[in-house]
């Protein structure tokens, strides 16, 4: 098992004329609502101490991680708007004593990448409580999940587009999954051989990923960000390339779509904006801003 550093994406030789990253949790493997729901959010409760508030923590949680225009968004981050929208929240507020996440919106909005080894080292340098906790929560979460859950499956249909891709483009992956997770789950059926390099936050954000290995190498309509989560279609504009949703809650049928149309119109000089709009607007109206308790 190869693990990859920021010099394969740096280094990175084209040998097709298009690039694809392609996002790995929720949108290659049926990994989310699992992961969240039986993993992360009982280890916010526990590290926390949120006994009194557990329906309303998986609630903020749920919605943050997997039902928001948040979803997709790295681990602290994600926590950090849980935590947000929990002091936010008079029913939660009012009944426990909720963490301050001030000091985790700095790390998170540091520009530092969001990973285990930056937030201990923060956490040791500011002598922060409230970091050294979600160091904590974080390397536990890394052990459990990768001692305890279930062999995650691919989306039908996303290994078939997956060897598609192999034959006519360069692929990476680009995700905010922690490395250890990542590269477990890519090479345990063989995944990983289409795919030229696998990157996690510990090489930086999406942004940097794709800026590393594909910007100024391919023009931007020859690149493509497929994703499950606004954070994905975030980065797409932001390097100005072409998007590709995975749909969340309809998964297959997105796959099934991408081999049947979404994929050619890309390599046939990529997405014509009328298309790329149609995909978006229909992608963002599954994702709400607003948690259901505050509409």
């Amino acid at each position: 098992m190869k693990e990859f550093t920021k010099d394969d994406l740096i280094n990175f030789l084209p040998k097709f004329d298009t690039f694809v990253g392609i996002d790995s949790d929720g949108c290659i493997f049926d990994t989310m609502e699992i992961k969240q729901k039986d993993f992360f959010h009982p280890a916010i409760v526990r590290h926390w101490k949120l006994d009194t508030i557990e329906p309303q923590v998986r609630a903020a949680a749920e919605f943050t991680y997997l039902y928001s225009m948040y979803r997709g968004l790295n681990r602290f981050l994600g926590l950090c708007k849980t935590f947000e929208l929990l002091n936010d929240w008079p029913e939660a507020r009012d009944k426990a004593s909720l963490p301050d996440p001030t000091e985790l919106r700095t790390f998170c909005d540091s520009g530092l990448p969001l990973s285990n080894q930056t937030i201990h080292a923060e956490a040791q340098r500011t002598g922060s409580a409230l970091l050294s906790t979600a160091h904590a929560w974080s390397v536990e979460l890394n052990e459990h999940i990768d001692s305890s859950m279930p062999n995650p499956p691919p989306f039908p249909g996303a290994e078939e587009a997956l060897k598609r891709i192999a034959k006519n483009s360069d692929a990476i992956v680009i995700s905010q999954t922690q490395a250890v997770a990542l590269l477990k789950d890519w090479y345990r059926d063989d995944l990983a051989q289409y795919i030229s390099v696998i990157a996690g936050p510990e090489l930086g954000s999406k942004i940097d990923h794709f800026t590393m290995a594909a910007v100024n190498r391919y023009p931007a309509r020859a690149i493509l960000m497929i994703g499950d989560a606004p954070g994905d279609l975030a980065t797409a504009q932001a390097i100005g390339c072409n998007f590709y949703p995975i749909n969340p809650g309809h998964e297959a049928e997105s796959w099934r779509r991408f081999l049947d149309e979404g994929y050619l119109k890309f390599l046939s000089g990529g997405f014509a904006e009328e298309y790329q709009q149609q995909l978006n607007h229909e992608f963002k109206a599954l994702l709400p801003g607003k948690p259901p308790w505050d509409i």
